[in-house]
């Protein structure tokens, strides 16, 4: 395989890769490699609401619902890094953090891998953003959630793949 590296960015670079197919005829691929991976949280407070944060994403031009979520930090492990996000993001503390799944959120051009967490027993921090963050907490119930998906009022990936987990590990417990 050949690789030519065209952009090189603060946080990512996109290179340009010529490869053999399965069937042995050339192809072109065009990536972009994050530099460091990322965690996010599904934080469930003590009222049973689930806990996200509205912001601006200038890909999209829009204020997008998610779930708490940051880039990790050189040599920080995933659960580290989600924790000191939550508390940035939304000044909330987890007494308690199970891992749920590993994603990987953009397949077909993007190397970026997500480590998604189920964050409960919530209790006050500090909150404090990053000089270029502007951030509004928001809590709605599961129900919601749900509905806010389909409705298309919640388009972020990572967000759904949450929600929806957690959806399942409710309905689960019923059973």
């Amino acid at each position: 395989m050949e690789s030519k590296v065209t952009y090189q960015g603060k946080i990512l670079k996109v290179t340009v890769d010529t490869l053999r197919m399965p069937d042995g005829n050339p192809a072109v691929r065009e990536t972009v490699i994050r530099g460091k991976n990322a965690a996010a949280v599904l934080a469930v407070d003590n009222d049973g609401k689930l806990v996200f944060v509205r912001q601006y994403r200038h890909g999209f031009r829009e204020m997008l619902l998610e779930i708490p979520a940051g880039v990790l930090e050189d040599g920080e492990d995933a659960l580290t890094g989600i924790k000191r996000e939550l508390e940035e993001e939304t000044g909330k503390i987890a007494g308690n953090m199970e891992f749920l799944f590993e994603m990987y959120p953009t397949v077909g051009f993007c190397s970026e891998k997500i480590y998604v967490y189920l964050a409960t027993d919530l209790t006050e921090g500090v909150q404090h953003f990053d000089a270029d963050e502007f951030i509004e907490v928001e809590r709605y119930t599961l129900e919601e959630t749900v509905s806010m998906i389909f409705d298309g009022k919640i388009k972020d990936s990572k967000t759904i793949a949450a929600i929806l987990a957690y959806q399942n590990r409710i309905l689960q417990q019923k059973v």
